[in-house]
């Protein structure tokens, strides 16, 4: 853990208080820092506002009273709509102040925002993170950074109220180039987790005794340990939306094109997800997967 710290007297900002988003903010609160909150749903930020955080009725208010600005948004329209739109983050910004995406978007979008950014004098990361709600909770996430040495270290106090693996990748975009390869693993190992328990399942045994005993072997995984028991339990809540995850499908794909890439795991996750959205699921949890794989016994 780095010994710097960053005085409690800064002004920090929050902008999309989610499912992870609240909790995040939570830690940031919890240690003292003063928090100013915006969510587009009001009541999503109600759990922080009555333990201290002050309440803005928009982002360009958030950014006219705080130094330093995390968001943690749904889609890559709504972060553009944000930073770069009419009523954007950049435009109502505090002189020198620092603005730190972690919602997973688009690279291209990342590096743009920060020529924008540094064109008027201010500083921004890209910092999308890994580990649902419950890495969010527990303060254990994974945060890919991109964007300037100098910035990350700067506000690397803040990361480590939210997470553990904390990692500077590199220029503006790194980041969310990292957790588009976050994503590609994740895609095919839900796969593979929903069709192990499918299939332990169909053959008759008992689901919890197989999870226990393959998830600390070869076949261990973030996503075994984690959605797996929710999977036998047959809670699909939400840990990270569907429709979030198809959007990061999307933007890896799209980036893969431009690379040149074929990714033909990540193109059968696609199809598969699109078929968990056709059965309504797209406010389910990504383990929502095991129900169009079980389907298909």
């Amino acid at each position: 853990m780095t010994e710097q710290v960053i005085d409690q007297a800064i002004a920090i900002g929050f902008i999309g208080t989610g499912i992870m988003g609240a909790s995040m903010a939570g830690h940031l609160l919890e240690s003292g820092y003063k928090l100013n909150v915006y969510n587009r749903t009001k009541t999503r930020a109600d759990g922080l506002t009555a333990k201290g955080a002050v309440w803005r009725e928009s982002p360009k208010e958030v950014a006219a009273h705080s130094d330093i600005i995390f968001t943690m948004l749904g889609y890559p329209a709504d972060v553009e709509e944000v930073y770069l739109g009419e009523g954007g983050l950049l435009r109502y910004a505090r002189p020198s102040a620092i603005f730190i995406d972690m919602t997973t978007s688009s690279p291209s979008l990342a590096k743009r925002i920060q020529l924008k950014a540094e064109s008027i004098g201010l500083q921004t990361l890209d910092a999308p993170v890994s580990g649902g709600d419950i890495g969010a909770r527990e303060a254990r996430l994974s945060i890919m950074v991109g964007g300037k040495e100098e910035t990350y270290e700067a506000v690397l106090p803040l990361f480590e109220h939210m997470g553990q693996n904390i990692v500077h990748q590199g220029s503006a975009g790194s980041g969310q180039f990292t957790k588009m390869c976050n994503q590609i693993a994740i895609a095919s190992n839900m796969i593979g987790v929903s069709e192990a328990l499918a299939y332990a399942k169909s053959s008759g045994l008992d689901p919890s005794k197989v999870l226990k005993s393959i998830e600390t072997g070869a076949a261990g995984s973030w996503s075994l340990s984690n959605l797996g028991p929710r999977i036998i339990k047959g809670d699909f809540a939400p840990g990270f939306y569907v429709k979030h995850f198809m959007k990061d499908i999307k933007i890896a794909i799209e980036s893969a094109e431009e690379m040149g890439l074929s990714l033909p795991g990540l193109a059968l996750a696609r199809s598969l997800y699109e078929k968990v959205i056709e059965q309504g699921d797209e406010d389910s949890g990504t383990q929502a997967l095991y129900n169009v794989i079980f389907q298909q016994k």
